[in-house]
């Protein structure tokens, strides 16, 4: 298991992006970085603290998983023909904590990452409890019957703040998401702009 080492809203603060677009984020209110220097006017960055703060925010959207596993998404990208950074963001799209949060039955990706590790969700009948499961197309994931009730379950439902993308389909009946298709950059729903191309760029060096 990945453990999280930072506060979600403390990565907001110092991304200076409200990254996951929650009506909560302190970025809101505040959009300087936290601690004491935190209000410091910033100085403009090199070409490296932009690649660098490109890839610290593509990763902290996803839970804030390690560097180790971040950096073989990007390699194992890599490997593939095409366009690397469009790749990442698939790899990245198919994890099974992202496709908890897409369908929307988590409020957060990080509650996505608990709610698998405590064994809530199913993939084709059967029980996963591995946030870094890669979903395939086609495959089906669903939320335990005894688990459908949760408070956390029905307040992700209530959300207004995003909405499923095209690429997974819902049944809301029987809190169940398909998986059909990876997507395209352009396809996935951040809530700020992501740019891969500057992360492949800072491996790369």
């Amino acid at each position: 298991m990945t453990k999280r080492h930072e506060a979600k809203y403390k990565i907001d603060r110092r991304m200076g992006k409200n990254v996951w677009g929650r009506p909560k984020s302190p970025v809101n209110k505040r959009e300087y970085g936290p601690g004491q220097h935190g209000q410091r006017r910033k100085s403009k960055l090199s070409d490296y603290g932009v690649q660098l703060k490109a890839k610290q925010q593509l990763r902290g959207y996803y839970g804030n998983i390690s560097e180790r596993q971040f950096r073989g998404i990007y390699a194992e990208a890599r490997r593939q023909k095409g366009d690397t950074g469009a790749h990442m963001i698939g790899l990245l799209e198919r994890r099974l904590d992202a496709v908890v949060y897409r369908a929307k039955f988590v409020p957060t990706v990080f509650a996505a990452r608990q709610f698998i590790n405590h064994g809530h969700i199913k993939v084709n009948g059967k029980r996963v409890n591995i946030p870094s499961y890669r979903v395939k197309v086609g495959e089906v994931i669903e939320v335990k019957d005894a688990s459908k009730q949760m408070a956390l379950v029905i307040e992700a439902r209530a959300l207004s703040e995003r909405d499923v993308p095209d690429y997974i389909e819902v049944d809301e009946g029987k809190m169940s998401a398909k998986f059909t298709r990876i997507p395209a950059l352009n396809e996935v729903p951040y809530a700020v702009t992501m740019e891969p191309h500057l992360v492949v760029e800072f491996y790369s060096r």
